[in-house]
C-alpha cells in the first residue's frame, strides 16, 4: 500500500480522534451550565449540541481553522520534505487527542486550543528549529487566553448585575421578567442570525451586502421577541399545592389574634408568679405570629423567584444554543486545522500557504465533536456545571451568555481562543456578583493549575509520537 494512502488513513482517524476528544472535554464546558442549573437534562443537551455544534462547525469553522493550519508554523519550512509536516500534523493530533482523553477520564476542563498549539509548536521547533513558529501569530494567541476569560467574566458579571437589579431588586421580579424577556431574545437571536449569516453564507459562497445581512438579522430578532413577549404574557406564579395546604393563611393567623384576646382578657383574674408565667405566654405567642407571616411572606416570594428562575430556563436554553453554536464555529478548528494541512500535502504532493480547506473534513470534525460528547461528555459537565459556584438558570444564562458573546467574536476575528479560560471567566464572573464567598476557591485553582500543565503535556506528547512516525516511516 502506497505511504501516502496509509497516512492519508492514520490522519483522517486522528482527525476525527481529536474532534470526539474535543465533544468530550469542551462542549460539556459549552454544555455544563445549562445542565448545572437544571435548564436541560444531559440527554437534552447531548440533542441541542448535536445540531448547534455540528452547524457551527460546518457552516463558521474555517475562519479559525485557517489560523491553526498555516498561521502558528511557517509551512514553508518543509517545502523541501513536504511529509515532515505531515508527521508533524499527525503526531499533534494524536498527543493532542491522548492528553485530552486522559483529563477528560479524570474529569478535568482543561483547553483543547492550548493543547493543539502547544503541540504544533513543539513540533515546529523540533523539526524546523526556532524560526519555524510565527511567534507573532502564538504571540497574539496566547494574548487572547488571557483576554478571552477577562472579556467573558467582565461581559457575564454585567449581564448578571443588571439582571439583579432590574429583576430581583425590583418590586414585582416577575411583571420586570416579562418586560425584559423580549429585548434578551432579541438580542441572542440577532448575534445568532448575523453569525450565521455573514461567515455561514460566506462560506457556502452566497454573501450578502452587510446592510441586509443587518436589516435580516434584525428582522428574524424581532420575530423571535414578539413570540417570547407573547409566550411569558400569560405566565403566572407557580404555587405547589401541597405547600400552599402547610403555609399559614390570614384566616389561621385571625384565630391567633382571638386567642390571644381571650389571654388578656384573662390575666387580671392571675396574680403573682401565674400572671407572670401568663405574660411569657402573650409574649411568645407575639413570636410566634411574627414568625407564622414571615413564612408566609417567604413563600409568596420563593414561588415568584422559582417563577422568574422558570422564564430563565428556557432562556438559558437559548443561549446554549448560541454557546454550543460558537463553540463549534471556534473549536473545530484544533481537528480540523492540522488535518487540512496534512491532507493538502498528501493530495497535492506540495506544501501550500493557502491550502482549502476542504467541506468534507468540517463535517468530519462536526460529526466527532458531537459524538465525544455524547460519550464522555457528562465527566467534565459536573465540573463545570456544579463544582465552580452554585448555578441558577439565571447565573446560568449570564455565564453563557457573555461566553458566547466573546466566543463569536473572537472567531470573526481569527482568535482560536479558548472555550474553556471564556466559560470558566464567565462562571467567576458570575459568581463574584454574590461575592468571592460564592465561588469553590479549592477548585478555581485546580482548574488554573490543570491548564498550566496542558501546555508542556502536549508539546511532550507531540514531539515523542513525531520522532515515531519518523523512525517508522522513513
Amino acid at each position: 500500500m502506497p505511504l501516502d494512502t496509509i497516512l492519508m488513513g492514520l490522519v483522517i482517524l486522528a482527525g476525527f480522534y481529536m474532534a470526539w476528544n474535543i465533544g468530550a472535554n469542551d462542549v460539556a464546558n459549552a454544555m455544563g451550565t445549562s445542565v448545572g442549573s437544571g435548564a436541560l437534562t444531559l440527554r437534552q443537551a447531548v440533542f441541542v449540541a448535536a445540531i448547534l455544534e455540528f452547524s457551527g462547525a460546518f457552516f463558521f469553522g474555517s475562519h479559525v481553522s485557517e489560523t491553526i493550519q498555516t498561521g502558528i508554523v511557517d509551512v514553508q519550512t518543509f517545502a523541501s520534505q513536504p511529509h515532515l509536516l505531515v508527521f508533524g500534523m499527525l503526531a499533534s493530533l494524536i498527543a493532542a487527542g491522548v492528553w485530552l482523553q486522559i483529563a477528560s477520564y479524570y474529569g478535568w476542563p482543561v483547553s483543547t486550543t492550548h493543547t493543539i498549539v502547544g503541540a504544533v509548536v513543539g513540533f515546529g521547533v523540533v523539526a524546523g528549529g526556532i524560526d519555524a513558529v510565527h511567534w507573532g501569530n502564538v504571540g497574539f494567541i496566547v494574548s487572547s487566553w488571557v483576554l478571552s476569560p477577562l472579556l467573558g467574566g467582565i461581559f457575564s458579571f454585567l449581564i448578571f448585575t443588571f439582571l439583579r437589579k432590574t429583576i430581583f431588586y425590583s418590586t414585582n421580579p416577575l411583571e420586570a421578567t416579562k418586560k425584559i424577556t423580549p429585548f434578551i431574545v432579541f438580542v441572542v437571536v440577532l448575534i445568532l442570525t448575523l453569525v450565521l449569516i455573514l461567515s455561514g453564507l460566506k462560506n457556502m459562497h452566497l454573501e450578502l451586502p452587510l446592510w441586509q445581512s443587518a436589516l435580516l438579522s434584525v428582522a428574524v430578532g424581532l420575530i423571535g421577541a414578539y413570540f417570547s413577549k407573547y409566550l411569558v404574557k400569560n405566565i403566572t406564579v407557580n404555587t405547589d399545592p401541597q405547600t400552599s395546604h402547610s403555609t399559614p393563611d390570614l384566616e389561621a393567623i385571625a384565630s391567633i389574634d382571638k386567642a390571644k384576646r381571650y389571654l388578656l382578657q384573662a390575666r387580671p383574674a392571675f396574680s403573682g408568679e401565674m400572671q407572670y408565667r401568663l405574660t411569657d405566654i402573650l409574649d411568645e405567642v407575639d413570636t410566634f405570629k411574627h414568625s407564622l407571616k414571615k413564612t408566609e411572606n417567604l413563600d409568596a416570594v420563593h414561588s415568584e423567584y422559582s417563577t422568574v428562575e422558570r422564564i430563565f430556563g428556557y432562556l438559558q436554553i437559548m443561549t446554549a444554543c448560541l454557546m454550543a453554536f460558537a463553540h463549534g464555529a471556534n473549536d473545530v478548528a484544533n481537528a480540523i486545522g492540522p488535518l487540512a494541512a496534512a491532507v493538502g500535502v498528501l493530495q497535492t504532493g506540495v506544501v501550500s500557504n493557502s491550502s482549502i480547506i476542504p467541506t468534507w473534513t468540517l463535517a468530519l470534525g462536526g460529526i466527532g465533536i458531537v459524538v465525544g460528547l455524547a460519550t464522555w461528555g457528562w465527566r467534565v459537565i459536573e465540573t463545570i456545571g456544579k463544582k465552580i459556584t452554585e448555578l441558577t438558570p439565571t447565573r446560568g444564562f449570564a455565564a453563557e451568555f457573555g461566553a458566547s458573546t466573546t466566543i463569536v467574536l473572537a472567531s470573526c476575528f481569527g482568535m482560536p481562543i479558548s472555550t474553556t479560560h471564556t466559560l470558566v471567566g464567565s462562571v467567576l464572573g458570575v459568581g463574584l456578583g454574590r461575592g468571592i464567598e460564592a465561588l469553590n476557591l479549592t477548585m478555581t485553582r485546580d482548574i488554573f493549575i490543570s491548564w498550566l500543565v496542558t501546555v508542556p503535556a502536549g508539546t511532550a506528547i507531540t514531539v515523542a509520537f513525531y520522532y515515531l512516525f519518523k523512525f517508522i516511516f522513513i
